[in-house]
Parts: C-alpha cells; structure tokens; sequence
C-alpha cells in the first residue's frame, strides 16, 4: 500500500511541478489545427468514396 501512496505523491508532484502546460492561445491554436486536419481528411473520404461508388455503379449497369 505503501508503494501506490508513493506512486501517487510523485504523480501529483509531476503533473503540477515539472510538466508545462500549454498556455490558452497553444490550445486553441492546436485545437483549430486539428479541427482542419480532419476536415480535410473527412473530404478527402467522400472524394474517394464517391468515386468508387462511381465506379461500382458503371461497373454494374455494364453487365446488364
């Protein structure tokens, strides 16, 4: 028992002495970077689905 009470002393002297923490305008500034970044993934995902979609549809009116 010992040993998890130690454990958590040196986490909370961790967290609240030796990790910097990003400032308010780092946050948003990350926040709205990853805001983009998955936009742009989630178009390039339709892109790719509607163009198989595309393909399929051809390929299956060609058989008939």
């Amino acid at each position: 028992m010992a040993n998890v009470t130690e454990y958590i002393k040196e986490s909370y002297i961790e967290l609240t002495q030796k990790v910097t923490w990003p400032t308010w305008r780092e946050l948003q500034s990350s926040a709205v970077l990853v805001l983009v970044a998955a936009f742009i993934i989630a178009l390039i995902i339709l892109a790719m689905d509607q163009a198989i979609h595309f393909l399929l549809t051809q390929f299956y009116t060609s058989l008939t």
